[in-house]
């Protein structure tokens, strides 16, 4: 149709005899009734017009058994409600969104990805974009999501990111097993196909769960591999890559070696060293399932006060002792590394989530911290009690030209020894170097609101980077400076700030 034809047709109101098509008892007419509505479409009065009239018999159709009439009809509700907020309230009102959502399954490929366009154009709008929810609308696209068809896969993708921002329907795609298929989509050829998948994978590593099984399905090494390629990387696959490593800090961490003072380490987390882009980053459970080695430690995090954990072969049982009668009671635990086959027989492995042991002693450093340092005046002064904190619980300070001696490396072994295995919580590093330092300062300081960034330097060394404000020159009342950036000393002069880019910098970050 020319613009000119729409225009004339519009004016010999067209549209009414179309719609009275629609209910004609020969499917053939209402097939060609609907193409017909999606080609007048491109008319705006025609839009509005159907808009006000058509919708609740094209929805009527969608429950049609037979398919070319399904998708006909679909298609036309795909055209009217192309931005047209008022048309997709009317295919709500007509209760459109079940039959659009169960559309999703029809054996059409063009009926799935028109379907798939109508449910995105109504998720513009809040409520219906949480009515389709309710539907199982996620769930129903983990089918389409596998099709061999490009444009169902794009549409499928596309409409993945347009629910995606939901916690609960995220929940709902990953329970369906929909992550798999979305993952897989990463490789396409197609260059719309390719691109709305990492739209949708940016969309859904929103939260660590959804993040972490991302990972797992690879879409960290399939994203880089994207992004180092000219022809096929696009804005999104640089965006998603940055949002998985944003929801996954034990990766970023491990990857690019630094976060930055937005990035809040939580409980989870752990530093398994640095590893080389494109090579997978095992979870805390199989790292902690991994024979004893004489590798490098797993440092990991966890302050949540939880007792009876299943932690890989061995359970910690936690004793509380009281001291003093008379005197005011102090509790103190003693963990206990216990591995026995009878307590193994009476914990379902199978059927039980695993989940890190509590560091106990890192809680009461929080607690501790944020009791004595949180009151604090100013910024500064909070950095520098909190490195002497730190320092204070690793070591205390070492002589630079005795830093050879400072024997970390053998309390290490024989905690890990102790436990049995690669995985140690931090609380229980009593002599630590500075990338124990730094972590621990991270940890606390982002417990605190205290802002700062960890990097990781070579051969054990890590440092934290501060931003603070000088005070005003003398004779100078309200001058505001910008803020200058510090290294916080934790190994030789704890609480001392460096300067960024001086020598001394230089010489605390490198050997």
């Amino acid at each position: 149709f020319k613009a000119e034809n729409r225009k004339i047709l519009h004016e010999e109101e067209v549209e009414k005899c179309l719609i009275n098509l629609l209910e004609n008892e020969n499917d053939g007419v209402k097939v060609a009734a609907s193409q017909a509505i999606s080609a007048m479409c491109e008319n705006l009065a025609s839009k509005r017009a159907f808009g006000l009239q058509g919708i609740p018999q094209l929805v009527q159709l969608l429950s049609s058994d037979n398919e070319e009439v399904k998708e006909a009809a679909v298609t036309a509700l795909a055209n009217l409600t192309a931005s047209s907020p008022s048309n997709a309230s009317a295919v709500a009102e007509a209760e459109g969104i079940e039959p659009l959502v169960k559309t999703l399954n029809a054996q059409s490929d063009g009926a799935i990805a028109n379907a798939a366009t109508v449910l995105t154009n109504l998720a513009m709008q809040e409520p219906f974009r949480i009515n389709i929810q309710s539907c199982g609308v996620m769930s129903a696209l983990a089918k389409p999501l596998c099709s061999t068809n490009s444009q169902v896969q794009s549409k499928a993708a596309f409409t993945v990111a347009a629910f995606g921002c939901d916690p609960d329907a995220r929940t709902e795609l990953r329970n369906a097993g929909g992550l798999g298929p979305l993952v897989e989509l990463l490789h396409s050829k197609n260059e719309e196909v390719r691109r709305n998948a990492c739209w949708a994978v940016m969309v859904c590593a929103s939260d660590e769960l959804t993040t972490a099984e991302l990972c797992r399905l690879g879409a960290l090494g399939i994203l880089e591999e994207i992004n180092v390629s000219t022809g096929r990387k696009n804005n999104f696959s640089e965006a998603a890559l940055k949002k998985l490593l944003d929801n996954n800090l034990s990766q970023k961490y491990s990857q690019m070696g630094y976060l930055s003072s937005s990035n809040i380490i939580t409980d989870g987390f752990y530093d398994c060293g640095q590893i080389k882009p494109g090579v997978k980053c095992l979870s805390l459970e199989e790292l902690s399932m991994q024979e004893l080695t004489d590798r490098r430690a797993i440092i990991f995090i966890n302050a949540k006060p939880q007792e009876g954990l299943q932690y890989s072969k061995s359970v910690y049982i936690v004793f509380y002792i009281r001291k003093g009668k008379g005197k005011k009671e102090e509790e103190k635990m003693k963990e206990v590394n216990q591995i026995t086959s009878q307590v193994q027989d009476e914990i379902n492995l199978e059927d039980s989530h695993w989940l890190p042991p509590p560091d106990f002693i890192l809680l009461d450093y929080i607690t501790d911290a944020s009791k004595t340092i949180s009151p604090l005046t100013t910024i500064r002064e909070k950095v520098v009690a909190l490195a002497q904190f730190v320092a204070d619980k690793m070591g205390g300070p070492i002589e630079r030209d005795k830093l050879h001696d400072f024997s970390w490396e053998l309390h290490i072994s024989e905690i890990e020894f102790e436990l049995e295995c690669n995985v140690v919580p931090i609380g229980k590093v009593k002599k630590g170097t500075f990338c124990h330092r730094a972590l621990l300062f991270k940890v606390i300081a982002d417990r605190i609101g205290i802002d700062c960034s960890l990097v990781r330097g070579e051969y054990n060394r890590a440092w934290n980077e501060v931003k603070l404000v000088d005070d005003s020159p003398q004779g100078i009342a309200g001058l505001l400076l910008p803020p200058r950036e510090y290294i916080v000393d934790l190994m030789f002069k704890p609480g001392f700030l460096i300067k960024q880019g001086s020598a001394e910098a230089d010489q605390y970050k490198h050997i």
